[in-house]
């Protein structure tokens, strides 16, 4: 088995530092300096330039300097110059250079005799500097490396400020340097500006921001990305130092970012944090172990108290701290460290008993504090072993995480309380019920599940409490992977448990009445539904009844209630308590979810928007989460394809573990990739949305699936298959009695059928789908309807062609972009076979539309159905030119062979002959510098 990268094979985030570099190395003489603090990156950016085919002419020479505390003399450079012997003899030497051979018996046989020892040291030095100046200047083009010169000597640090004030024409210098740790923030002991003639550059090397930390994280990992939580938090946690990060990694190997805070500090950072203090005075280390326990950037006022410095020294204490590089200024007067594995690394240095006093001096400090710091008081309590207190206040910071919208640190806080033996049964309901309020509310799909699974256990737990937390659980489960079942079973047992408590059982029974899971038949959804419906119209608590209609109204609605758009108005825009604007943002995003789905597309956008601004603030993360899912399937519809595939990647990434999400973003970025050609891909992500597990699967996007899988295996020219998937996604349709989501599966159906002879089930189809829609306010299901009729009809004669118009229309009217350009290149084709000499515009036409929209699979279908009616394909005399850009033909090849696309099946998916793609191949590479498709896909 291969083991882990423990570093990255590519270099992340220091594109132009490395082009600053290469142009200093092409243009000597010049001086680099390049700067950043531990762990930036230096080292490896220099790697990477001496790997730059740019750097090959030059003679490399690298020395390095040690932390020694009785440092050799001119070391670096000196042992820089021990391999230069065999350059040497080309160019004859001065005896100056004698001077080298004491210092360098490694090439004292090509050094001529030194020259009589001046009796003043300083001419001496001279001597010695000429000498390696002459030296280097023999060489050829040289590339002179000194790592770390802020442990220099100062024999070195003047040696070299020598050859940087007047190099010679040959002579490149690259230094690099940690300034916090130079003498006086010098590196060279003094200022230094290249003289006239003297290219010099400098070049900061400052941490990664978050999405170059996940890059970096990828590449060390082997992946392609890792969940955008995860990454956050890396950054967090080493605040985007590359070296942290590669630490860090190595020792978690798994990519959970809930693991991140269990993984110790690495041992190399824990030495040079050691080190670091070892040299602050006592009363700097007293400030640093202040800061260590406080945990957040303080001020100086702070740090003094809680370390027991007073306040007359605590400015120099602070002042020697910051310029160890031990603490860091985070913000105005506030200061703290560099991330939170140099906090910890500092904390662990600590004795226990040590750092319980510094905790209750904490303590001390923050009781007074306006706002009440509850998270610093809660922690400091816990580690204090003031248990109560650490009860008190961390149920008041969870309670004000909650209230300000931070759902994911009240779930934690919550766990933490209940982990506690010394609860009472009192505490335990009141924090069971809180942390699943809460956990039903968030993103966070596994530890509250573990928590909450436990707590049902709990023998302190009273009847009510249990099945509150049971209903809450159901909650949970019912968007996780294969859970839907169990939660179901939940559910149904917490209104048995919730009998004294009618309000929340009624919250149950809203979720049992919601299609959308499975194949649970629609009458038992309907029967549930009637239970709420009537306890609606009775309650009076307006909470409540929001709460309730959030359900109900999205349920209704989703299924072609006719009644449904009308009672909308039921609903107030906003709200001042939080918990009712809650209530309002998920009713919001429910009705903006039905209404794309059953093809009320302006009324989706209406509620969506007012329902997204309602979660702002509101605590409310899995309702957002599913409001962003609504918006690309919006999106998808409308045909606003620009940014799609993208933004429905990320959603796909952040939310790969919500089954709600997951899926909807999985079936909209098959559907673009089908509508494209890329049908590995179109097949791995529509296997992700919903049609592996029907049962557990959100049952509108499972059916979408099936009829895109039904088109993907149409275009690939194979019907059985595409009547297979056809007969799946009918079966649980069937099963599930609701036609309004018909829309996208019958019309993929009747022309799998019809295309292979099955046209008395066709006609049952379109039977049953007529009846299933009769009474339905569903705009989709009729547009699909219409079109269905006009599939079924055949041919392609001027009854058929009407048919398609009526059908467009109503897509038109919808605003389908995609489904009219596909309706209208299938009234083309009813053109050409009747021989209208417009038909032929009117395929370029559409091919025009798909191009617009990105299909660039369904544009070339049509210019190959223009080709194939033996009309010559317009001349490209007068249209634009690309020059060395790709033209729209050559990005799609682009794309096709970086997936690893042969020529023949990039003709296959562009309708293209193998030739012409071999010409717009040979097209690519060159446009793109590349000279081999390895090369390309590297």
């Amino acid at each position: 088995m291969t083991p882990p990268r423990t570093s990255s094979p590519v270099l992340v985030g220091r594109v132009d530092e490395l082009e600053a570099l290469l142009g200093a190395v092409a243009a000597q003489p010049s001086v680099a300096l390049v700067e950043g603090e531990a762990g930036v990156g230096k080292s490896r950016l220099v790697r990477e330039l001496l790997h730059r085919p740019e750097v090959a002419p030059l003679r490399v020479l690298t020395g390095f300097c040690q932390p020694l505390r009785e440092p050799f003399p001119y070391g670096a450079v000196l042992d820089a110059l021990r391999t230069v012997g065999g350059l040497l003899g080309r160019v004859p030497l001065s005896p100056v250079t004698g001077v080298l051979r004491p210092l360098l018996p490694e090439i004292a046989d090509r050094l001529p005799e030194p020259p009589p020892r001046p009796e003043d040291p300083r001419q001496e030095r001279h001597h010695l500097f000429r000498a390696v100046r002459e030296v280097v200047a023999a060489l050829g083009p040289v590339l002179l490396v000194v790592e770390d010169l802020h442990w220099a000597d100062d024999g070195c640090r003047h040696l070299l400020r020598f050859l940087m004030a007047d190099p010679p024409a040959n002579l490149t210098v690259l230094v690099t340097y940690r300034r916090e740790d130079a003498p006086g923030g010098m590196p060279l002991g003094s200022a230094y500006r290249p003289p006239a003639g003297v290219a010099g550059v400098v070049v900061e090397l400052n941490p990664l921001d978050v999405a170059q930390v996940h890059d970096l994280t990828a590449a060390i990992l082997g992946v392609e990305g890792v969940p955008a939580e995860f990454a956050a938090r890396l950054h967090e946690r080493t605040a985007g130092i590359p070296f942290v990060v590669e630490e860090m990694l190595r020792a978690l190997r798994d990519p959970d970012w809930r693991l991140l805070d269990e993984v110790e500090v690495p041992a190399l950072l824990r030495d040079a944090m050691a080190e670091r203090l070892d040299r602050l005075p006592t009363t700097g280390r007293r400030i640093a172990h202040a800061a260590a326990v406080l945990g957040v950037p303080a001020s100086e006022a702070l740090l003094a108290e809680v370390g027991a410095v007073e306040p007359d020294r605590a400015r120099a204490a602070l002042t020697h701290a910051l310029h160890s590089g031990v603490l860091h200024e985070a913000e105005d007067a506030r200061y703290g460290y560099r991330h939170s594995l140099a906090q910890q690394a500092v904390y662990d240095t600590m004795t226990g008993p040590d750092r319980q006093r510094l905790h209750l001096r904490a303590l001390a400090a923050l009781e007074g504090a306006v706002p009440r710091p509850f998270m610093q008081l809660a922690e400091h309590s816990l580690r204090a072993g003031r248990l109560a207190d650490w009860l008190r206040h961390g149920e008041a910071a969870a309670d004000r995480a909650l209230e300000v919208g931070d759902a994911s640190t009240a779930t934690r806080l919550y766990q933490r309380l209940l982990d506690e033996a010394t609860l009472t049964a009192a505490d335990v309901d009141r924090l069971a019920v809180k942390l699943g309020q809460v956990a039903r509310g968030g993103v966070d799909q596994h530890d509250p599940r573990t928590t909450l699974e436990w707590l049902l256990n709990d023998r302190r737990l009273s009847r009510g409490a249990r099945g509150e937390v049971r209903m809450n659980l159901g909650f949970l489960l019912i968007r996780q992977f294969g859970s839907t079942v169990a939660a179901r079973v939940q559910l149904e047992q917490a209104v048995e448990e919730l009998s004294d408590k009618p309000n929340l059982a009624m919250h149950a029974r809203a979720v049992l009445g919601q299609p959308f899971i499975g194949s649970t038949p629609l009458a038992e959804h309907l029967r549930w539904m009637g239970v709420v419906d009537a306890y609606i119209a009775a309650v009076e608590d307006p909470d409540v009844r929001y709460s309730l209609l959030a359900n109900e109204l999205g349920s209704r609605l989703s299924i072609g209630d006719a009644s449904v758009v009308a009672e909308l108005d039921r609903l107030p825009a906003t709200s001042p308590d939080v918990e009712t604007r809650r209530h309002l943002a998920r009713a919001h995003c429910n009705i903006a979810d039905a209404g794309m789905l059953v093809g009320h597309f302006e009324l989706s956008r209406d509620f969506l928007t007012r329902g997204l601004r309602l979660t702002v603030g509101a605590g409310v993360p899995f309702t957002a989460s599913t409001g962003q899912s609504t918006q690309i399937h919006l999106d998808w519809y409308s045909g606003d394809w620009g940014s799609l595939a993208a933004r429905s990647a990320r959603l796909l990434e952040e939310y790969r573990e919500l089954l709600p999400v997951a899926s909807e973003a999985s079936l909209v970025l098959g559907c673009l990739a089908l509508a494209r050609g890329d049908w590995e891909a179109a097949e791995r992500y529509l296997a992700d949305s919903g049609v592996r597990s029907v049962e557990t699967a959100i049952t509108p996007v499972a059916l979408s699936g099936f009829a895109a899988l039904s088109r993907l295996a149409f275009e690939r020219g194979n019907l059985p298959r595409a009547c297979v998937e056809a007969d799946r996604g009918l079966d649980l349709l069937r099963r599930k009695g609701v036609w309004a989501w018909a829309g996208e599966l019958a019309p993929a159906a009747v022309d799998a059928y019809t295309a292979a002879g099955r046209v008395q089930d066709a006609a049952k189809l379109v039977a049953e789908f007529t009846a299933g829609i009769a009474e339905l306010d569903a705009p989709l299901a009729h547009v699909a309807l219409k079109t269905c009729r006009a599939l079924l009809a055949g041919g392609h004669d001027e009854h058929a062609a009407h048919l398609l118009r009526e059908a467009r229309r109503a897509a038109d009217a919808l605003g389908l972009a995609y489904y009219s350009a596909l309706l209208s290149e299938r009234i083309a084709l009813c053109g050409l076979e009747s021989g209208d000499e417009a038909a032929v515009a009117a395929l370029g036409e559409v091919a025009g539309r798909f191009d617009a929209l990105g299909a660039s699979r369904d544009a070339a279908r049509c210019r190959h159905l223009v080709r194939g009616a033996g009309v010559a394909t317009p001349s490209r005399r007068g249209r634009r030119g690309y020059g060395n850009a790709l033209s729209p033909r050559e990005q799609d090849v682009a794309r096709l062979l970086a997936q690893g696309r042969t020529n023949r099946e990039i003709a296959d998916v562009l309708f293209l002959s193998p030739r012409t793609v071999e010409q717009h191949v040979a097209r690519v590479l060159r446009k793109l510098g590349v000279t081999s498709r390895a090369e390309l896909l590297t």
